[in-house]
C-alpha cells in the first residue's frame, strides 16, 4: 500500500558552488586596499612619532624638575651654597654636582651608579641621569646626558663657590640642560639642540625648565621662541 504523498520525504538539492561561481580579490581590488593602507600610515605614523616625542621631552623635563629640587634642597642643608662643579671628566667623588646633588634626591652619586658609566652595553641606571630622547651610551670614559652650566660658579682658576640668592634673575639663569657632548660640565655649546625637535631642554636656578634653541658659545643668552625673555647662560 502506497503511503500518503504528504507523508514522503522530498529531496532538496543542495546548491553546490561551483568553480566558476567562486570569487576571490582581484589585482585592481588588492592594489586599491594596499594603496588605502599606505595612506592611512602616511598620515599616522608622523601623528604617533610627534606624540612619542611629546611624551619623551615631557619627561626629560620632568626629570630636570628633580635636579632642580635637589638643587634647592641641597641648598638649604649648604646654607643657600651651590654645589661645586667637579672634574668634567666625571671622576670626581666629592665636591661635584654629579657627587653632592644625587643623595639629596635619594639617588647614588654618579661615581656609584654602576657598569653603565663606562660600559654601552650595561643596564642603564636611575633614570634620573638620562633622557629619553638621547640614545648615546657610554664611550668608555663617561656618560653625562645631562650637563652643568660652568660658566655660574666658575672653573679652574676662576673656580669660586657662589649662594642661589646671588643670581639677580635665577628664572633665565642655565644650571642644568641637555648634553649634546661627553662633558658633566660645559658652556652653551654643548647644548643638545636638536634633540627635541630643534631645541634642548634647560632647567633654571629657580627650579623652571624650558625648552631652549641653539646657543651659540660667544652670547651671553640665546633667543628661546616658547618664552617672553632670553635664557642667561653668563650671568
Amino acid at each position: 500500500m502506497r503511503r500518503p504523498l504528504h507523508h514522503q520525504r522530498v529531496q532538496v538539492p543542495r546548491h553546490r558552488a561551483t568553480p566558476a561561481t567562486r570569487r576571490g580579490f582581484t589585482l585592481l581590488e588588492l592594489l586599491v586596499v594596499l594603496t588605502v593602507l599606505a595612506l592611512l600610515g602616511s598620515l599616522l605614523l608622523p601623528a604617533l612619532a610627534r606624540a612619542r616625542d611629546t611624551a619623551r621631552t615631557s619627561t626629560c623635563l620632568s626629570r630636570l624638575r628633580q635636579w632642580g629640587l635637589g638643587t634647592h634642597i641641597y641648598g638649604v642643608d649648604c646654607g643657600g651654597w651651590l654645589p661645586a662643579d667637579g672634574a668634567p671628566n666625571g671622576l670626581s667623588t666629592r665636591n661635584a654636582w654629579y657627587a653632592d646633588l644625587p643623595p639629596s634626591m635619594g639617588i647614588a652619586p654618579y661615581h656609584e651608579e654602576g657598569a653603565w658609566r663606562t660600559n654601552a652595553r650595561a643596564p642603564l641606571g636611575h633614570p634620573l641621569w638620562f633622557c629619553p630622547s638621547n640614545p648615546r651610551r657610554s664611550n668608555g670614559h663617561l656618560l653625562f646626558q645631562f650637563c652643568l652650566n660652568r660658566h655660574l660658579n666658575g672653573s679652574g682658576r676662576d673656580s669660586r663657590p657662589r649662594r642661589l640668592e646671588s643670581f639677580a634673575e635665577p628664572s633665565r639663569t642655565v644650571w642644568i640642560f641637555d648634553n649634546g657632548g661627553r662633558a658633566a660640565v660645559a658652556g652653551p655649546g654643548n647644548l643638545h639642540h636638536t634633540i627635541h625637535r630643534g631645541a634642548g631642554n634647560v632647567l633654571c636656578l629657580d627650579g623652571g625648565v624650558r625648552r631652549a634653541p641653539r646657543a651659540r658659545a660667544d652670547r651671553t643668552s640665546t633667543e628661546n621662541p616658547s618664552a617672553d625673555a632670553p635664557l642667561l647662560w653668563k650671568p
